[in-house]
């Protein structure tokens, strides 16, 4: 399956398992990740970051991503929820 079968070019959103989910959202994810583990993060900017994190995350597991990946980050898998 490729990137545009999933959600073509024309649409930014698509329901999934009842959610429905932004294109966008893993890489916006990945990005906040890295932001909220990065310690030189200034503190409101982490704080910004562990909102967009926690706001994905029914997005996410509603596309099983955590199904498959698990994140590495010790801290950041108790954020979203893993064990």
């Amino acid at each position: 399956m490729r990137a545009e079968d999933l959600l073509p070019d024309h649409l930014d959103h698509r329901d999934f398992n009842g959610t429905r989910v932004r294109k966008g959202t893993v890489g916006a994810f990945l990005i906040n990740a890295r932001c909220w583990c990065d310690p030189a993060t200034p503190a409101q900017q982490r704080a910004a970051a562990e909102r967009e994190v926690l706001a994905a995350l029914p997005a996410l597991q509603a596309l099983g991503l955590f199904e498959l990946l698990q994140v590495r980050d010790p801290a950041l898998r108790a954020l979203c929820g893993q064990s």
